[in-house]
């Protein structure tokens, strides 16, 4: 790393597999694996993965991702269109409609791009695009995505886990939350001069859920580099939360003690908590949460989904909330 200092189904895991006594040795087992349930969803997740990275949809600078190596980062269900993934967005340094960031994201400029890596690590400085490009291996992750507005999309991610970052920066035993600061350039995001909500965008999360396997810092979607509506050209993705824990275009990551205030928290507390993880028994205070609306599956006879439990990531993120209060701390 170079750092300039200026300051509801998830992807079956092996041991879902029972092994055979004949199986002698890895290569054997993995010959044998593409005729067991583990080797079919391998094969499909293949495909996922193909079809995502060969097709190019978007035209824009090719970002392949190998298959993750986090065994939940993959669901089977069908990935969204690129085309309703990149006109459907929640984009409000852009406007506040939908398709306000599809129309009018065209003036933000993704390179040059830093990010200013600040407090409480033993390695802050400032680190460009192409550095953090490097950084790690990129993956594909193909996860569910669930807005708050009730909803969802499918998601074929290409980015490596924000702890690869993390552990590189080292945090010190006073940081306990990690805040993410996005550009707020009036220039390049005609939005901003909405008051709807304080500029430049903040979220935060609790260091042990930045560090989550699953956390994802992203820098494309469908095999290529992020579109400008879509976060270019990095954002965050915490899968089992609500869409706008996600921060887009950041362009600062601030380890501090204390709790940050977070923009929607700021804009209406009683509506949106700092936590904000996908709940169908906590309902939003104008709308209830326990069902959800698929893009791309609309029309006359389309059903509304049941909500799953932390967006169906409950059996690798529920441990982090142990013993708290989820209708309190919501």
């Amino acid at each position: 790393m170079h750092l300039r200092k200026d300051r509801g189904h998830v992807h079956p895991v092996p041991s879902d597999i029972t092994p055979r006594a004949a199986y002698e040795g890895r290569r054997v087992w993995l010959r044998q694996a593409a005729t067991t349930a583990g080797g079919v969803a391998l094969s499909m997740w293949a495909g996922i993965a193909a079809n995502a990275q060969s097709s190019r949809p978007g035209k824009l600078a090719a970002l392949p991702g190998t298959r993750s190596a986090v065994a939940a980062a993959v669901t089977m269900e069908k990935p969204t269109s690129y085309q309703d993934i990149t006109s459907y967005n929640n984009y409000y340094e852009f406007g506040t409609d939908k398709s306000d960031p599809a129309r009018l994201a065209g003036s933000l400029k993704p390179r040059p791009w830093t990010v200013s890596i600040e407090g409480e690590v033993k390695r802050p400085g400032t680190m460009d695009l192409d550095a953090l490009l490097k950084l790690a291996p990129m993956e594909e992750r193909v996860y569910r995505l669930r807005c708050v507005e009730g909803w969802s999309m499918v998601i074929p991610w290409v980015g490596y886990s924000l702890a690869e970052l993390i552990r590189r920066v080292e945090p010190t035993g006073n940081a306990k939350f990690v805040e993410f600061v996005t550009l707020a350039d009036r220039g390049q995001m005609p939005g901003l001069r909405s008051s709807v909500l304080e500029w430049p965008y903040i979220e935060a999360l609790r260091l042990d859920e930045a560090l989550h396997p699953l956390t994802l810092l992203a820098f494309g979607l469908y095999g290529e580099v992020l579109p400008n509506q879509n976060g270019a050209p990095l954002r965050l993705v915490v899968p089992w939360k609500y869409g706008f824990k996600s921060g887009k275009s950041i362009v600062r990551i601030r380890f501090v003690e204390k709790q940050p205030r977070t923009s929607w928290e700021l804009a209406a507390p009683s509506e949106y908590g700092f936590y904000s993880n996908v709940n169908p028994k906590v309902d939003h205070p104008r709308w209830s949460q326990a069902t959800e609306r698929r893009i791309g599956e609309d029309g006359l006879l389309a059903r509304k989904r049941p909500t799953l439990m932390f967006n169906g990531y409950e059996a690798q993120v529920g441990a982090l909330y142990a013993g708290m209060d989820l209708q309190r701390q919501f």
